[in-house]
This record gives C-alpha cells, sequence and structure tokens, in this order.
C-alpha cells in the first residue's frame, strides 16, 4: 500500500517539496509543494523532532505532525548520529524486505513500541548511512556527504541505466562503503546490512561537485531557482560511480536530490526515483546542525 512515508519521486520532473523548521521546539515538518510559491502550506507527509543525548543525536520521524514519540502509532523511522554529527544511521520501523533483520544496536531498538501495522512486526531496521567528510573549500562551499541505501526497489531503477545498483556495484565496494560510512570493520557489515534480497539493491549517492563562479568569485551549485539563500547546508546529491565496475553507465549530472535554503526556518527538498520521501527527509535531516570536524 502506497503511504505518505513511501511516496515516490517521480523520473522527471523531481517531487517538489518543503520542509520548515522550528527551532524553539526542535522539530521538521515536511510538505509537498502545492504551488510554486514556498509560504504555502501543501500537504504535510512527515514531521520529524530533534533529541540530544549525552554522545549523539536522534531525530524520530512521524506521520503524525503532533505525536513524536518513538512509541506512537504513527512512528516510521530515525535517524542517529555519532558525537560529532558527522555520521549517521537510517531506521525504518519496517522491513524493507523478506527476511530483513533487526538492528541489534542499541541505537536502533524501539522502546514501548505499537505495530504500525497489524500483519508487520515494528522494529528497528537499517536502511541507509551518511557520513559527512572534511570541505577543502571550508564553508566557501557545500559539505562533502556520501550516502548509502541499502534497500531500495531496483525495479523503479531500470532507466536507462542512470542510476548504480547491485548490477553495477559489487559486494566489495558496498561492504567498503558501509565500513568507511561507520568507521568500522568489515565484520559489521552483516550485521547492518542484507544485499542484495529479491528485488531490493542498494545505492551509492555522493553530493555534486561545485563549479567556481567567476563572476561572483564563490563556488557554486545551479539549484534552477529552488534556493535563494546561501548556506553551507545546501546540496544536491547524485549516483556515485563504482570504482570496480569502469563500463557502468551512471550519469552524474542527475541530480536524485537537492536541498536548499529560502528562508529563516525554510527549506526545500526536490527528490526523484528511486527515493522515497521518507528516504530523502531522513537524509536532508542530517545536514542540519554544526559539524566542525568537517568544515
Amino acid at each position: 500500500m502506497l503511504t505518505k512515508k513511501s511516496l515516490p519521486g517521480a523520473r522527471d520532473p523531481p517531487m517538489q517539496c518543503f520542509i520548515k523548521r522550528r527551532k524553539e521546539t526542535s522539530t521538521y515538518y515536511l510538505y509537498l509543494g502545492l504551488t510554486p510559491t514556498f509560504m504555502e502550506n501543501g500537504k504535510f507527509l512527515l514531521a520529524a523532532r530533534r533529541f540530544r543525548h549525552p554522545t549523539s543525536t536522534e531525530y524520530i520521524i512521524s506521520l503524525d505532525a503532533d505525536d513524536l514519540s518513538q512509541g506512537s502509532n504513527a512512528y516510521v523511522g530515525k535517524l542517529s548520529s555519532d558525537f560529532l554529527g558527522t555520521k549517521f544511521t537510517i531506521y525504518d520501523s519496517q522491513p524493507p524486505h523478506n527476511g530483513a533483520r533487526l538492528s541489534s544496536n542499541r541505537a536502533g531498538r524501539r522502546v514501548a513500541s505499537k505495530q504500525v501495522s497489524p500483519r508487520v512486526p515494528a522494529g528497528s531496521y537499517i536502511v541507509g548511512h551518511v557520513a559527512y567528510k572534511f570541505n577543502l573549500l571550508g564553508s566557501r562551499g557545500p559539505r562533502r556527504m556520501q550516502c548509502l541505501l541499502h534497500s531500495v526497489q531496483f525495479s523503479t531503477m531500470e532507466h536507462k541505466g542512470k542510476v548504480s545498483t547491485c548490477k553495477e556495484v559489487s559486494d566489495s565496494t558496498i561492504d567498503k562503503s558501509i565500513s568507511t560510512l561507520n568507521g568500522e570493520g568489515s565484520s559489521k557489515v552483516s550485521e547492518s546490512c542484507d544485499i542484495p534480497v529479491g528485488n531490493c539493491a542498494p545505492i551509492i549517492l555522493k553530493n555534486k561537485a561545485p563549479r567556481w563562479h567567476e563572476q561572483l568569485q564563490c563556488w557554486c551549485l545551479n539549484f534552477h531557482g529552488r534556493v535563494t539563500v546561501a548556506s553551507v547546508k545546501n546540496f544536491q546529491l547524485v549516483a556515485a560511480i563504482d570504482p570496480s565496475q569502469p563500463g557502468a553507465q551512471v550519469d552524474q549530472d542527475a541530480v536524485l536530490l537537492q536541498f536548499g535554503k529560502v528562508g529563516k526556518d525554510m527549506f526545500t527538498m526536490d527528490y526523484r526515483y528511486p527515493l522515497s520521501a521518507f528516504q530523502a527527509f531522513a537524509i536532508c535531516l542530517t545536514s542540519f546542525g554544526t559539524k566542525l570536524a568537517c568544515e
């Protein structure tokens, strides 16, 4: 069944959404844009609330704008970061595919949980990782980031070979990517990811490199009018090339997800296949917050 959480992006044009931030309550609200005007309310899709812990930060993601607890029936997943806020793990409350294993990590456990579906047990399943790296351009350019999504329906990606899938990304590259993102050894890989399974496959995304603008004398990305305020949070993600597959066809100009600032607490989020609303929202949430270790 298609839900707001799994709302898929179109191949072209992308789904145009916006995120409203409320700093006083540490909450974030995702809306589907119904008009070109950013300030319109739009259609509510998802909400998230940030919880700070001594050694980590969590974002609880919900289908209910007024119920942002992990024990809620509306709970759909969470985002957990390390102490520095540079490495993130995305958890889904529902198994991404048949046979998916529950996370054994303490950060992924649910407390006082209720079932979202009466037929599928709710839990915490690791479905992605996001990592930020040191930016050689400093605050003059966008942050360097890499994203690995473990389970994406590859039937949605068979479109002119534009996206790296299990058919183009080798298992060794995936294992190395997970280890690099987590800062862990390969022994942890089997615990966090089942790939590939059935019609699910992983994809690897990276931020699109900016270009130097001679007139403005700064590094720039073309957001095609969807981003109007310069910010280190702004980014565009494209498919990454698997170095072990030199013949793989990957369109690195096709932006699968872009996020940027348009006001004090207003941001746009545009995504397309193969990403879902939940995956795109979780990735964008990683951009909030200071990352002193990589800026």
